[in-house]
């Protein structure tokens, strides 16, 4: 998204009057009792931007993975279901059925909220059995995809996982443990944000 990207973080472009990290907190702030987010590029800018809006913590990530968290911050020590979002995405989800879906599936370490693939964009399919996930990738055969968002119990992840890397690879270790499943609730709404066209789309929809 440059060369917006070249003075902003990502999370902080405009989106109706807002930006899109601000959309997401606001959104959450009403179900959630606490917030905490992870930056990485342009880290102080975005740490400024989003103290401003009621976030619990704040967590330096610069120069490591999507997934260095939750083996390297206080939060490996949650054993409670949390919910991880990326900030790139617009989303509108009925949380409290999907809560009670992760529940019935016998909270696992981490469950994937699933979308439908949409037509020009990547995705890493989801291929599974009943709740149980099988197999994630880009060059996989399935009618689904993850959507970014995951709700997973850190302390479960932490214990159950090594730091290799990326969320990839601490899914490829809860399948072999069959404590990564897949939700049966979907997004009513939910809009990936990766390029200008995309951008001014939303904000015009």
């Amino acid at each position: 998204m440059a060369p917006l990207t070249d003075a902003l973080p990502k999370p902080m472009a405009p989106y109706r009057g807002l930006t899109l990290i601000v959309n997401g907190i606001l959104h959450l702030s009403h179900i959630l009792d606490s917030i905490h987010i992870t930056v990485g590029y342009k880290g102080a800018q975005l740490a400024q931007h989003v103290i401003q809006h009621d976030v619990a913590t704040v967590f330096n990530t610069e120069g490591h993975s999507n997934s260095w968290w939750l083996h390297h911050t206080l939060l490996r020590f949650l054993d409670e279901p949390i919910y991880v979002l990326t900030c790139d995405n617009i989303v509108d989800l009925d949380w409290e059925r999907l809560e009670k879906d992760y529940e019935a599936s016998g909270s696992p370490a981490c469950m994937l909220v699933p979308v439908q693939p949409v037509e020009g964009l990547e995705g890493d399919f989801i291929v599974h059995d009943g709740p149980i996930v099988t197999d994630v990738g880009r060059e996989l055969d399935s009618d689904i995809y993850c959507s970014g968002i995951q709700i997973l119990n850190p302390k479960k992840v932490s214990t159950m996982t090594e730091d290799r890397g990326s969320f990839y690879d601490i899914w490829s270790q809860l399948i072999e443990r069959e404590e990564l499943h897949v939700s049966e609730v979907y997004p009513d709404t939910w809009i990936a944000i990766d390029t200008w066209e995309q951008l001014k789309k939303a904000n015009e929809g």
